[in-house]
């Protein structure tokens, strides 16, 4: 198995594949010391996982394509069943993830991120008006849909039950997000985590951590992350979530919880689950029509 800071530099490698290595810069990117990143290339190297080129450039060779793949993501699955009633009045003849911000779906955002890593198991769960996301197949043709017939009276929960034994190396992604950094999504993830914003303080949903694992979740918190909609599950956890999922979505009272509380709550103890983090600026949740029309002043009145 690689540790993790040889696992973080091989994907930076291939993600750019023709940029010569700063190691300051990269210790920097990659939150990592100086020595550790030199440490690692020199790993990588004696390893014959990596190739230095004459130009001090380096390049995956098959053998770091074979130690990365086993974490490979294999599919996406977005949760897009719900009506939005925040968004309303917009929301009243379209679904809330295909709300045009600029011109453009909010979930075409993380569409477009999700196929440019590589990514081609697409899959969304739709409920509201869930004909209108036909009018993405154009575009995006490889996407297949699972059709959650509880979205109107259960919570998010009922859309992971339908996609329960979707879980495993898969991206789970809350579809009414919009996307600036699509570098935030990767083709390969070393562990099960979320996607959080650090915040000295926060009045939404947020990760108390130890170094980076997540400890507790909770409504409001100082020096804490931000808990954003994006997560990733490794294949061991997403096999886990597939029962977790189905036994609490059946016990009492199951129907009213949000899904992320399977693995953050009622089931924290089957999970280690770790924050990635993220900047303010590089995804935005718009929960209500007056963030809407702050973000996009077409819909100003």
């Amino acid at each position: 198995m690689l540790k993790e800071s040889q696992f973080e530099v091989l994907v930076y490698i291939e993600s750019h594949p023709d940029e010569k290595i700063a190691q300051r810069a990269l210790a920097k990117t990659l939150d990592l010391s100086v020595g550790t990143v030199n440490r690692v290339i020199h790993e990588l190297l004696d390893a014959h996982w990596i190739v230095e080129n004459a130009d001090r450039t380096y390049i995956l060779s098959e053998a770091g394509y074979a130690v990365l793949a086993p974490y490979r993501v294999k599919r996406a699955i977005f949760f897009a069943a719900g009506f939005g009633s925040r968004l309303v009045p917009v929301t009243l003849n379209t679904p809330k993830p295909l709300v045009r911000v600029h011109g453009k779906p909010m979930i075409e955002t993380l569409l477009d991120a999700i196929v440019a890593a590589g990514i081609e198991e697409i899959y969304i769960v739709r409920g509201y008006l869930k004909e209108q996301f036909d009018l993405l197949l154009p575009r995006y043709p490889m996407l297949r849909f699972l059709d959650n017939p509880l979205y109107n009276e259960s919570n998010n929960i009922s859309s992971a039950y339908y996609a329960r034994d979707l879980f495993a190396s898969s991206y789970v992604l809350e579809a009414d997000l919009v996307l600036s950094n699509p570098q935030l999504i990767r083709k390969y993830e070393y562990h099960t985590n979320y996607l959080g914003i650090k915040k000295e303080r926060s009045d939404d949903w947020s990760f108390l951590t130890k170094g980076r694992r997540i400890e507790k979740v909770c409504v409001g918190a100082l020096d804490c992350y931000q808990m954003v909609g994006i997560s990733y599950w490794s294949e061991a956890d997403g096999q886990r979530m597939t029962k977790d999922i189905e036994n609490v979505f059946l016990s009492p009272g199951g129907k009213e919880k949000y899904w992320d509380m399977v693995a953050l709550d009622a089931c924290r103890s089957h999970y280690q689950i770790y924050v990635r983090p993220c900047e303010a600026t590089d995804i935005i949740e718009v929960d209500t029509f007056k963030e809407l029309q702050i973000l996009d002043a077409s819909y100003q009145l």
